[in-house]
């Protein structure tokens, strides 16, 4: 099974990927632009066997300006988990599944079929994705905690106070009663300080 999932990624996705301007290392694929890094990440779960390979696919964007506002080194082949932007291929593509299976009895035209076109969803996704402020964009309008450290300073140092301010309210009512939410917002009220701006609460 494991010579069948690795002919997969040889003949199959490497090609397709390609297309897309994406390079192989390892089970990783990068795109790089001068914004950001684009990465699909395949991980075979820890308990496959000889007779099963399962695996997972995972998106991720890296973006050297939230990096430096992070104070971090400033990375050229990120891991999925060092990306900003992070998440299950499902999470992008509708039709995909939680995870792949490949076992004696999978039909792997059928594999491909599937995969294939979720690939191709996560690359028009990435398309939409072009800066760090997309990034951003993305968390800030679920409202998400999630970067909401980097978001403000993010916004903060664009001077979009409107924004930062708006997504403040937003994770504040979103999460308002947690108790944990004490300090989260004496975090963000620190950083609003920096940038001497002042935080009304709605």
């Amino acid at each position: 099974m494991q010579h069948i999932f690795n002919e997969l990624i040889k003949q199959d996705i490497k090609p397709f990927l390609a297309t897309f301007g994406f390079n192989k290392k390892g089970l990783n694929f990068y795109k790089k632009t001068d914004n950001l890094i684009y990465l699909i990440n395949f991980q075979k779960s820890a308990g496959n066997t000889a007779n099963q390979v399962l695996f997972y696919v995972n998106c991720g964007i890296y973006a050297a300006e939230l990096a430096q506002i992070q104070s971090k080194e400033i990375l050229t082949s990120p891991k999925e988990v060092e990306c900003h932007f992070r998440a299950r291929m499902r999470e992008i593509a509708d039709t995909a599944p939680d995870r792949f299976s490949i076992t004696a009895t999978t039909n792997i035209d059928n594999v491909r079929k599937m995969l294939l076109p979720c690939l191709e969803d996560v690359h028009h996704f990435f398309e939409t994705m072009t800066s760090a402020r997309s990034i951003v964009d993305y968390y800030t309008s679920g409202p998400f905690l999630h970067l909401g450290e980097e978001s403000f300073h993010l916004l903060l140092q664009a001077n979009d106070v409107t924004a930062a301010k708006h997504y403040f309210n937003a994770l504040r009512k979103k999460h308002g009663a947690e108790q944990r939410w004490s300090i989260f917002e004496q975090q963000y009220h620190a950083i609003f300080n920096q940038y001497g701006v002042k935080l009304e609460i709605i």
